[in-house]
């Protein structure tokens, strides 16, 4: 396992350099959902890598961001370099969205949208009747927030008092056929979230350090109220060419456009 980066610098680098490790993985299976991977990645740094206890629980429930999984993992120890380069092939426990029962940091399939919520709510009410301290993480996708069994969900969660419940929404304002105030408008919206009850922060998708300080401040809460972070993002961040492009939730790179986007993360995140 690689020792946890501290400083910002620390921070900088080692977003940069699992955003290269994205990169890879799609330029090598010739493969889309580039933009959502690079969207969600330094919100999984903040919680998977940096604050995730060892009993905790976290769930990936935009399965479509799923390189961002598997590099965190990767860098965790879960996942071995050489399975790492048997992402999206034939016989791979790293299918384009997670597979369950193959890797200790992936404890159930996801990628069809509105389920995570659910689970995680269901762990968390466990959790609470078990006594235990355990929180559980689930990281969603704004437009997963157009899902009716995620407001089923989140009533469920005030309805039990899931205070060891932090859901984290990636706000970057795009899904699959558009932008979200046009699909169906804006279901992330700080004021719909404190008006059925949770506890609601807003915050800068991108600043890691400031992440980890808001996920520990919410995880020590116990006022009743499960917890959500309204992360407001950049699809594809870090690449010029991807940043708030739809295009970028789909398309694979080319040999060209792979070679620019390493050099844009390498110029924006990790020249000294």
């Amino acid at each position: 396992m690689t020792s946890p980066a501290t400083t910002t610098n620390d921070l900088t680098t080692l977003s940069g350099q699992l955003r290269l490790k994205v990169l890879e993985l799609y330029n090598m299976a010739h493969a889309g959902h580039i933009g959502c991977s690079l969207s969600c990645l330094d919100l999984m740094i903040a919680t998977l890598i940096l604050r995730k206890q060892p009993d905790d629980t976290f769930i990936l429930s935009k399965g479509h961001a799923a390189g961002a999984l598997y590099v965190c993992l990767n860098h965790l120890g879960e996942i071995s370099d050489d399975q790492l380069q048997t992402f999206y092939k034939n016989g791979t426990t790293l299918p384009a969205h997670p597979a369950p029962n193959q890797h200790k940091g992936i404890p159930f399939a996801t990628g069809s949208l509105g389920h995570g919520l659910p689970i995680a709510a269901g762990i968390a009410h466990a959790n609470k009747l078990l006594g235990n301290q355990q929180a559980v993480y689930v990281l969603l996708s704004d437009g997963e927030t157009n899902e009716g069994t995620t407001w089923e969900a989140a009533h469920y969660a005030i309805q039990q008092g899931l205070d060891n419940l932090v859901m984290l929404i990636d706000k970057n304002g795009l899904q699959g056929f558009g932008h979200t105030a046009d699909v169906f408008g804006d279901t992330a919206d700080v004021a719909k979230w404190q008006a059925i009850g949770f506890e609601v922060v807003e915050a800068d998708g991108h600043d890691i350090e400031a992440l980890v300080a808001t996920v520990d401040t919410l995880r020590l809460q116990t006022n009743g109220k499960p917890k959500v972070i309204i992360a407001h993002t950049v699809k594809g961040k870090g690449v010029s060419y991807m940043e708030n492009r739809l295009e970028w939730h789909y398309l694979p790179m080319n040999a060209d456009l792979y070679e620019q986007a390493k050099a844009d993360i390498h110029d924006r995140y990790l020249t000294a």
